[in-house]
């Protein structure tokens, strides 16, 4: 079964590593220029996601939450042309969509580009009819479940 059906009927994993490796192999059937919305409560595993999608681009930096940036950029490597700058949005403290227009991420989401928003229902209106939405929750034994709508 492929990763995508795997998430479309749902995943649980036990470690923040297996979350992380289910992420790289996504990362690498992401189309170019992808929008992934990650819905979930606090400590849901949306950063540790994020970690994943990175190393599965190719991305070797530390991936942190950008809740106080609010976003962050992570370049491709030099000779890496052809993987995508992922983009990371932690969209807690934005309380509408202007205030993304104000942050200026169309100057950073140059082809190709892969766009990962943390709480994006803070921003609902101004997230793409194209996203791919990514439900994280904790299950009742401490395990992390992920389901692509």
């Amino acid at each position: 079964m492929s990763v995508l059906d795997q998430l479309r009927h749902g995943v649980t994993t036990s470690t923040a590593d297996e979350t992380r490796a289910l992420a790289a192999r996504l990362a690498k059937l992401l189309p170019p220029d992808a929008t992934l919305a990650l819905h979930g409560d606090l400590g849901a595993g949306k950063t540790t996601f994020v970690q994943g999608l990175a190393h599965g681009l190719g991305l070797t930096e530390p991936i942190t939450s950008p809740t106080f940036n609010i976003y962050t950029v992570h370049r491709t490597p030099a000779g890496r042309a052809d993987a995508p700058t992922l983009v990371h949005l932690d969209a807690y403290r934005l309380d509408h969509p202007q205030q993304v227009e104000d942050l200026l991420l169309e100057d950073f989401l140059v082809t190709p580009w892969c766009l990962a928003v943390e709480w994006p229902e803070k921003i609902a209106a101004w997230i793409p009819p194209d996203a791919w939405h990514l439900d994280l929750a904790i299950t009742p034994d401490e395990r992390h479940r992920l389901r692509l709508r």
